[in-house]
């Protein structure tokens, strides 16, 4: 079983990436890639060099008991390197073992909305793309191109504000900061903007997470705080002049952190058709 919040399982019959945007910069997978590779599994053989496992496909027919299935959470399944008949694999799988429901993410949006047509898109894929800023919501106008029955974006690391995004067509957004390494802070108003235009847009939302940072509790050593402005500018600790919509937030660890926003866990999903 999988410890992501918004699914059940993982299936990686592709390993392996590259970085093409912000929300890359300190991804989880290839750390982990290379953390694998050094345990001698197989699989990561090649690091986070993209690879192919042809063994690994019908692994989900296996699992009898139907559940919430993330394909490809050590890869994009619409990376350039990856072969359409290969994709057309992975549809073919989902489409047999119908009992689950197949979430896929991507950030090559535009890939995606190109060759989406290759596909036969069966009721059980939900299909996704990840914003983590204003800047990539063009991502959002392509995955609104994909017959999918269910389409869904992953805010998530949210690094930067997302004001104004057209979510006609999408059922459910995940929500969340950055954790691990090298993690950035975000300003809790991000999170709070993108459930008022979920509950605005009719979209389903989930908060998965704080991330490594959460506002700041009353009685916090102000070395420790980070003040972040509304736009994800940083305040420097010699400037003691306040800004009303600056937040005090500190590094706390993802686990510390939590997943209640505003006193409440927000846990929705979209409907499918089973």
């Amino acid at each position: 079983m999988s410890d992501i919040e918004w699914t059940d399982e993982t299936w990686n019959p592709v390993t392996g990436c590259t970085q093409i945007s912000p929300g890359c910069e300190n991804c989880y997978a290839l750390r982990m890639s290379h953390r694998l590779q050094a345990m001698g599994v197989d699989n990561y053989r090649n690091a986070f060099e993209l690879t192919t496992h042809d063994h690994v496909l019908e692994k989900p027919l296996s699992w009898k008991k139907p559940r919430k299935v993330f394909v490809n959470s050590m890869s994009d399944l619409f990376h350039r390197d990856v072969p359409v008949k290969f994709i057309e694999r992975v549809f073919d799988v989902c489409r047999r073992a119908h009992w689950h429901q197949f979430q896929i993410l991507t950030k090559r949006s535009q890939r995606l909305a190109r060759e989406a047509d290759h596909f036969e898109w069966p009721d059980n894929v939900w299909m996704g793309t990840s914003v983590e800023s204003q800047d990539y919501t063009f991502r959002v106008d392509h995955l609104r191109q994909v017959p999918a029955a269910v389409r869904f974006i992953s805010f998530e690391p949210l690094i930067g504000p997302v004001d104004r995004v057209d979510l006609t067509g999408i059922d459910w957004a995940i929500v969340g900061g950055e954790s691990g390494p090298g993690s950035r802070p975000s300003h809790p108003d991000w999170f709070r903007k993108l459930r008022k235009l979920c509950e605005k847009q009719g979209t389903a939302f989930f908060f998965k997470q704080y991330g490594d940072y959460a506002p700041a509790p009353k009685g916090t050593a102000e070395k420790k705080i980070v003040k972040i402005g509304r736009q994800g500018d940083i305040r420097d600790r010699s400037d003691k002049k306040p800004r009303k919509t600056d937040a005090a937030v500190v590094r706390m660890g993802k686990g510390n952190a939590g997943r209640t926003l505003d006193g409440q866990t927000w846990d929705a999903y979209p409907e499918v058709v089973t």
